[in-house]
């Protein structure tokens, strides 16, 4: 008689609500986790999108003209206005 070992479940017809149960754990906890990646992706894209908008913003400030240009275009300009005279000591 010591041999003999029964289940503690009669047929085993218990073992489907255990597979249950553990599926809908499994399941709870990779929505928790898919929420968590959803997070995370978000604060990603966001910040990918605040470095694309610098870039586009520095970029464009390349391409414009050298804001002290006009400076020195009417510096050159006023020099122009004068002329020059040779003195003769």
């Amino acid at each position: 008689m010591q041999d003999v070992v029964k289940s503690g479940i009669p047929d085993k017809e218990d073992s489907d609500f255990i597979t249950l149960y553990m599926f809908e754990k499994e399941r709870t906890r990779l929505r928790s986790e898919e929420i968590n990646i959803l997070r995370r992706l978000e604060i990603i894209q966001n910040r990918l999108k605040e470095i694309q908008a610098y870039n586009e913003k520095k970029a464009d400030e390349m391409h414009k003209p050298d804001i002290h240009e006009p400076y020195q275009k009417k510096k050159d300009k006023l020099k122009s206005d004068f002329k020059t005279m040779s003195i003769d000591y």
